[in-house]
């Protein structure tokens, strides 16, 4: 018997052993291998980037973006030297360019033309007063107001249109002209209107306050001519410094005039108050 049971043993282990062995032949088996990565994947990726970014330039290329142009424009070489051959040609290739505009063609071949007339400012202003002048000396030139502006007026001066080139060298902002330029332009422009309408004639200048709001103050103000004709009108704010309290109010008013503290009128003779006789 005991022969038998020590035969038993073993194989019983054996047996055993193949019980536990088996399902873990049959899982490693039965399992697939893990896949290996797929190379097509990079490769699609970067043929749709590449894609992506072609057809982008192209249309970037067609169809520029202001904003980046303005963000970051193109360099421009400075103001060329106004007496150089290439200079006095561009010129010419400006005031060709000016003549051929379709407005001024228009203007000129309109039923009312003969109530119109063309003048060049500064065109024949001295050179020792030109020098002097903002518009028609320090700014004169290629790359800058190259051109005498034309002016094409009306004969009663009521309207006018000034045509003018403004070059490269007036940008504040490179690409953009500065906005103190096109301030001083305007008035050029319009002191020429009232200039010719004010010389000896009685003008009225009349203010309106539009609104006072702690120490910041809107008014509005215009020039008139007798008939209530508008010539010139503006709107103005004006705040009061912090150290305004340190000033000496009362001789700014009666620089500017202070009211009066009764009806009595102002003898301009000797300044004093009293009554008119």
């Amino acid at each position: 018997m005991s022969t038998s049971i020590l035969r038993r043993i073993p194989s019983t282990s054996i047996r055993h052993t193949q019980r536990q062995t088996k399902p873990a032949q049959r899982r490693f088996l039965s399992t697939t291998p893990p896949a290996s990565p797929k190379t097509w994947r990079p490769l699609a990726t970067a043929s749709a980037v590449a894609a992506f970014t072609a057809v982008a330039y192209t249309v970037g290329s067609i169809y520029p973006p202001s904003t980046l142009s303005l963000l970051f424009p193109r360099t421009a070489p400075g103001p060329p030297d106004p007496t150089s051959p290439e200079s006095i040609q561009y010129t010419k290739s400006l005031e060709k360019d000016l003549q051929k505009l379709p407005l001024l063609k228009s203007l000129r071949e309109n039923p009312d033309a003969d109530q119109w007339y063309e003048v060049r400012p500064y065109m024949k202003f001295p050179e020792e007063r030109r020098v002097n002048s903002l518009t028609s000396g320090a700014l004169r030139g290629p790359g800058k107001l190259a051109l005498h502006p034309l002016v094409r007026s009306k004969r009663d001066e009521s309207e006018s249109y000034v045509f003018t080139h403004l070059g490269r060298g007036l940008c504040g902002h490179d690409g953009i002209i500065h906005g103190g330029l096109l301030a001083t332009l305007l008035d050029e422009t319009l002191a020429r209107t009232a200039i010719a309408n004010l010389p000896d004639k009685f003008v009225i200048i009349r203010t309106f306050l539009n609104e006072a709001k702690g120490r910041k103050v809107t008014v509005t103000g215009r020039i008139e001519h007798l008939d209530g004709t508008v010539l010139v009108e503006a709107t103005a704010t004006f705040v009061q410094p912090r150290y305004a309290k340190l000033l000496n109010t009362e001789a700014l008013k009666q620089a500017m005039g202070e009211a009066p503290k009764s009806h009595d009128a102002v003898h301009l003779a000797d300044g004093r108050i009293g009554s008119a006789k």
